[in-house]
């Protein structure tokens, strides 16, 4: 089949019509205007027919008249690829980071400026959006296992058993933190110590927690103290409870932590502050730890990933989703 195949077939199918009747051309795409309907009217009372489908199938018989379709991209750096391989003067880019963070590369975006209403040629900036590329960041194992107990109740073997299994997460805090070093400090360092500071809680290291979760012993010792309003007279009762290590001095334990953990599979590591509590409850412990302000990673990391495929496709970034025909 050669390159002139659709334009014989065409002619074919207009000298077999034209041997069983007189045919009366209606409609006819040229190469100026390939979208423009194939109609003829045929005998037996002029009958319209339209052979648009059919001709468009045959033009498409070797390769299609546009690109379209939907990539689904593995990995950040296969989108900018893809987006780099395909783009064109409207590509855009879309970001969203609720519910779940993902990117949408859109080849065949709208062009700019402002839109053309023309009832015969049409607005020539506007397109379909057929062309996509998509990435759903999947968010890393580590992450899904300290968001999974986090805010939880453990028991002491679980919390242990938890610690030990994800060792390799826990950072230990730097002379800086432990507030035995001023003066010049890493962003990261001083974005800690003002979580600290908010929270009104000291960081402790891994040694320590571990600790906890093996040995830890909380002895509860309990008095009254009565206060007397002197203008009314009204006395008011309340039990005080105070816990104590074996030895009877007052606890005083580290109330956070830290780890380093990729937020999405592959990625960078982001370290977090992770909130240590216990409650005692008669003779058992239980034990929560909560990652502090996880979501607030989870949009950082998701953004520093679109911003960078702006900078390295040089095409617009967008937060929120396209036209339903580019989604």
């Amino acid at each position: 089949m050669t390159q002139d195949t659709p334009k014989n077939i065409a002619e074919t199918v207009i000298e077999e019509m034209k041997r069983v009747g007189e045919v009366q051309f209606v409609s006819l795409p040229t190469a100026e205007a390939p979208e423009t309907p194939y109609i003829v009217a045929a005998p037996e009372g002029m009958k319209l027919h339209d052979l648009t489908a059919q001709h468009r199938s045959v033009m498409e018989a070797l390769r299609p008249l546009q690109r379209k379709g939907k990539a689904q991209l593995a990995d950040i750096d296969s989108l900018i690829t893809w987006t780099n391989r395909f783009k064109g003067e409207a590509t855009a880019l879309f970001g969203q980071i609720h519910p779940t963070p993902r990117m949408i590369s859109v080849i065949d975006y709208h062009g700019g400026g402002a839109p053309v209403i023309d009832p015969e040629s049409g607005d020539p900036s506007a397109s379909h959006g057929r062309h996509t590329g998509v990435y759903t960041f999947p968010v890393s194992e580590e992450w899904k296992r300290w968001t999974g107990i986090s805010g939880k109740s453990l028991t002491k073997d679980e919390f242990g058993e938890f610690i030990e299994d994800n060792a390799n997460d826990f950072l230990d805090p730097t002379p800086a933190l432990l507030g035995k070093v001023s003066g010049d400090l890493q962003p990261w360092e001083e974005r800690m110590i003002e979580i600290a500071q908010k929270l009104q809680g000291r960081f402790g290291q891994y040694a320590a927690l571990a600790h906890l979760s093996r040995e830890f012993q909380v002895h509860e010792t309990g008095h009254l103290q009565v206060k007397t309003d002197r203008d009314t007279g009204e006395a008011r009762v309340q039990f005080l409870t105070e816990h104590k290590d074996p030895d009877g001095q007052p606890l005083s334990l580290p109330n956070l932590f830290m780890i380093a953990i990729p937020v999405f599979e592959e990625g960078a590591l982001y370290r977090l502050a992770v909130r240590f509590r216990y409650r005692k409850s008669g003779s058992e412990v239980r034990f929560i730890v909560s990652l502090y302000n996880a979501d607030v990673a989870l949009r950082d990391a998701a953004r520093e990933a679109m911003y960078r495929a702006q900078a390295e496709t040089e095409v617009p970034l967008m937060m929120g989703v396209p036209e339903v025909g580019a989604a």
